[in-house]
């Protein structure tokens, strides 16, 4: 794929910008804290959500600098696009004038995450179009809001389609120091005929007695990224129903509740901190080598001892009630 030049120094500009936002971010500081304690109390909880917001506030300037080179608010200076780094000269160009900012550069980057993308249908593409930011805000108790930015489309009303993510103090001191709580979205103000989450079925039937035909229309449900925006939610009764139907249903649930918010903190914790590295895919290297790192940890084979498995096994992402948080990995 041809990149314009023009929005090859821009991408260039991301790119030094970046490492200035990386000074700033507190996803390493946070982590090595969390490593280096045995057990995380509630103060300790407190203390750090002061530091996530502390942090997001450094960084914010030059997230608001992203926004203008990409949106094409302001063209960057040959001194702002000057990169040490000959790697990213790879990237090949073309003389095409006049192409504004950076066109669907979220679009793009939300696609380079692979378990993001598989959510992205050929019918979203054209209104992620629109997306032209996406901001981070950490809530005064545990959890976190996602904005989504648009521009005026064809699609929907909304200039903006949050998504909130909150959280609670563990009463378990083993699952960790909070568990997700539920998640909330923006409910989106389809224009007719344009809603991206249901399709409409028309069928023919016949009736019996008369022999008669009629047409009838059906309107279900369709896969989309924007149900993003309609999280899973857990019922209000949680009643013990011994019915191998219903107990599928429920882990069928919670799982979805599982993916939902593992959808929302790689927004918070990969696109957002490192949006330029995901357009252009350079995040997928080091997400790679994150693997084999893992890998390397495990053995050449890869087999974990049967205690290490056991270790395990309950260690997932607080996707549902009682999980415990994810892990923090250095990039």
């Amino acid at each position: 794929m041809l990149i314009p030049k023009d929005v090859k120094r821009r991408i260039d500009a991301l790119l030094n910008l970046q490492v200035r936002a990386a000074t700033t971010h507190l996803e390493d500081v946070a982590c090595r804290s969390a490593q280096k304690t045995d057990a995380l109390d509630v103060q300790f909880r407190k203390e750090l959500n002061e530091l996530e917001k502390k942090y997001l506030a450094l960084a914010q300037p030059v997230y608001d600098q992203r926004h203008s080179i990409i949106a094409g608010k302001h063209e960057p200076t040959d001194e702002e696009a000057k990169r040490e780094d000959e790697d990213d000269d790879e990237m090949p160009t073309t003389d095409a004038a006049g192409v504004k900012g950076i066109p669907q550069f979220w679009l793009q980057a939300l696609k380079n995450l692979p378990y993001i993308s598989n959510t992205i249908t050929e019918d979203d593409e054209p209104a992620l179009a629109h997306l032209v930011d996406i901001k981070l805000e950490y809530l005064e108790k545990p959890g976190f809001k996602l904005t989504f930015y648009f521009t005026e489309n064809e699609f929907f009303t909304n200039k903006t389609l949050t998504k909130t993510y909150f959280l609670e103090e563990a009463e378990d001191p083993s699952y960790g120091d909070v568990v997700f709580d539920h998640a909330e979205g923006t409910t989106i103000d389809w224009k007719e005929g344009k809603d991206l989450s249901t399709t409409v079925e028309i069928k023919k039937q016949r009736h019996k007695a008369t022999n008669k035909t009629r047409t009838v229309k059906k309107t279900v449900p369709k896969e989309t990224f924007f149900s993003f925006f309609s999280p899973p939610q857990m019922p209000d009764d949680e009643d013990e129903d011994e019915d191998a139907e219903a107990n599928e249903e429920f882990e069928d649930l919670e799982e979805r509740i599982q993916v939902d918010y593992e959808m929302g903190e790689a927004i918070k914790d990969k696109i957002i901190p490192k949006a330029i590295d995901w357009f252009t895919g350079k995040a997928l290297d080091y997400e790679d080598q994150d693997e084999f790192d893992e890998f390397d940890e495990d053995g050449e084979d890869g087999e974990d001892d049967e205690e290490d498995d056991d270790d395990e096994a309950g260690g997932a992402a607080p996707g549902g009630a009682g999980d415990k948080p994810p892990e923090c990995k250095q990039q």
